[in-house]
């Protein structure tokens, strides 16, 4: 989620011209009435076999339309008040071949032919596994991560180039960088990565978020082309790496082309940005499930904008959901996605967020999608997951979502002092929590992200409590994410601070005198951190007990927090001592899961200790397998 606080600018027309090629499959002299084709191409063996494609050109809305191609039919058109956009609706059935789909249009003497591709689906693509407890996610700000390629710095057809003195500017980091670094980040135990958002965002300033779309079909110039993520994901791939795209369905860029020609006086959300009248979101995030939330509330939340230069699309429109639901498939498909994460998930339509989710599950039923609920409440988290049965009947189909709820209980539990109700008391009761998710094992839990000061600086800069997080992140139920720079222990002020948050990853530009990918003049503390998660990571990878295991933990008692996770065959015990002196175990206490144990080994030193000798030093963890 992003919220950048600027003027909102108005943009020129968008060059169509300079998609014709990749939206039409045809030479754009050829086409001279029809500017755009999206979705750009499809694929036949759909499970969905009916497909809506919006074409936009010159008076084409009346266009009568005729199709003659094996197994597809015409279905019927559709248009919105601007003559300017045709939608024509196809079935595709099981037996359509792949090819090029001739559709004529007839607006006039001058009929128009439309090559469409229908591609072969990939062997396998729709039993494609999913993101799950397994893997550890990798979040990246690309602009920030690594330049890899310095030539497209500066697109000819983008408006902000770059600045990398300037902490909301644009700092050149792209696809070709985080390819050129995935031996780092499997390295370092990674099975997944996150970018945020790498589609068009040609907006004049502030645009290397990528959370104001400009084309939901286009790879943002600066950070490469459609086929340069593709490549990224199938080089990923070859390490044993799954991507993660960031999708933000809720909003757009007040650049995005479709502004430049509005559809209809419905396809966003208020009654036009021409005259400022639409209203502002009023985060009310709990109207969804509240039973007593007002009606005007409920809307100001959906339809409310996040800031003017963010439009908020219209999804009770039919074709406006149908586009969005089709977009996130294709890019499913074409990149050859392991996961989707949605940004500021519950602001969208309800209604479409269920129509959205159950379209995705049923076209892979084993891909994992991760919504992003910003919010304490547990309860709020459960009831967007799939399986979780509201009061008011309300479905998801989305299997996992990120885990706030925790990610305050960890950060304010070992940022606060010990009381009898704050400090590790708050970690250990947030997972009491877990009785209200249907799956708790399916949700991403993290210490930190783009969106947030780092975790290292928000807990003063102490090694030790820095070391709990991440060996928490390791071990405790769920989806592990950590944001990049944090194993470098990257800081930032303790409030929010976007540009310096997101800072460069050292080493990622050639002119850096710090690398991280190589250690050079990485100071100690920083390369004992990255070792420790590097270890950390690693060890989990081929560690079912923490993947799937049981989870048993004991309450804090003057700092010492216990907790396993164990299965018939394997025990891991993981001691936090938040204390400032040093702790034998508790064996009395902790009999339940030790009585039959006599050992540890110490996963991060490799060394073994009988437990009745072992010690905890003062303000530091212990990741042991006991035996």
């Amino acid at each position: 989620m992003d919220t950048p606080r600027r003027p909102r600018a108005r943009l020129s027309a968008p060059l169509f011209s300079a998609l014709m090629a990749l939206t039409m499959g045809a030479n754009a002299a050829d086409q001279p009435a029809v500017e755009r084709v999206e979705p750009p191409f499809w694929w036949t063996q759909m499970a969905e076999p009916n497909l809506q494609l919006m074409l936009y050109g010159d008076a084409i809305a009346d266009a009568a339309v005729t199709i003659d191609y094996p197994g597809v039919t015409l279905s019927g058109t559709e248009r919105e008040q601007n003559p300017n956009y045709l939608f024509i609706n196809l079935t595709i059935s099981d037996d359509a071949r792949p090819g090029t789909l001739p559709i004529e249009l007839h607006n006039g003497d001058n009929p128009i032919t439309v090559e469409y591709t229908l591609k072969q689906r990939r062997v396998g693509s729709a039993e494609r596994q999913g993101f799950d407890s397994s893997d550890t996610i990798y979040l990246i700000t690309p602009d920030r991560f690594a330049n890899g390629d310095p030539a497209n710095d500066r697109a000819p057809d983008m408006l902000e180039g770059p600045d990398r003195s300037a902490p909301g500017g644009r700092h050149g980091g792209d696809i070709a960088g985080m390819q050129a670094h995935l031996d780092y980040i499997a390295d370092m135990g990674f099975t997944q990565i996150w970018p945020n958002p790498l589609v068009e965002n040609n907006q004049p300033a502030y645009s290397y978020h990528g959370y104001s779309a400009t084309d939901l079909y286009r790879i943002d110039p600066r950070y490469g082309s459609n086929e340069d993520f593709r490549g990224f994901v199938a080089a990923a791939k070859q390490k044993g790496i799954g991507v993660i795209q960031d999708m933000v369905p809720n909003h757009i860029g007040d650049g995005h082309w479709w502004l430049e020609d509005l559809p209809g006086d419905d396809w966003l959300n208020g009654t036009g940005i021409e005259k400022g009248e639409f209203a502002y979101t009023n985060h009310a995030r709990t109207v969804h499930m509240d039973p007593y939330a007002s009606h005007k509330d409920h809307q100001l939340f959906t339809d409310g904008w996040f800031v003017d230069s963010m439009p908020d699309p219209n999804q009770r429109n039919p074709r406006v959901a149908n586009y969005l639901i089709q977009n996130a498939i294709w890019w499913v498909e074409y990149a050859d996605l392991s996961g989707i994460r949605v940004d500021t998930y519950a602001y969208s339509d309800a209604d479409f967020l269920t129509r959205w989710s159950e379209r995705l599950m049923r076209e892979y039923p084993n891909f994992n999608i991760v919504g992003e609920e910003w919010t304490r409440q547990a309860a709020l988290v459960a009831y967007w997951q799939a399986g979780n049965h509201n009061r008011n009947g309300y479905v998801s189909h989305v299997p996992s979502m990120m885990d706030f709820p925790l990610l305050y209980g960890l950060r304010e539990g070992l940022e606060k002092s010990e009381t009898w109700s704050t400090g590790l008391i708050s970690l250990y009761e947030s997972l009491a929590n877990d009785v209200l998710y249907p799956d708790p094992n399916n949700l991403v839990i993290l210490a930190g992200n783009h969106d947030m000061s780092r975790i290292y600086s928000q807990l003063d800069e102490d090694l030790g409590k820095y070391r709990m997080a991440m060996a928490y992140i390791a071990t405790m139920r769920g989806i592990p994410q950590l944001y990049y720079g944090d194993e470098i222990l990257a800081k930032s002020p303790k409030h929010r601070d976007d540009g310096i948050v997101r800072s460069d990853f050292p080493g990622g530009w050639a002119d850096d005198k710090v690398n991280a990918f190589t250690g050079k003049n990485l100071s100690a503390e920083q390369k004992q951190a990255q070792q420790f998660v590097r270890t950390l990571f690693n060890w989990r990878k081929d560690k079912d007990i923490i993947h799937s295991g049981k989870l048993k933990h004991f309450a804090p008692v003057d700092g010492l927090y216990v907790y396993f996770r164990y299965d018939d065959n394997d025990t891991v015990m993981v001691v936090i001592n938040k204390s400032d002196t040093a702790r034998e175990l508790p064996l009395a206490h902790l009999a339940e899961m030790l009585e039959t144990k006599s050992k540890a080994t110490d996963i991060t030193s490799g060394n073994s200790t009988l437990l009745g000798e072992m010690v905890i030093p003062a303000g530091d963890v212990a990741v042991l397998e006991v035996h």
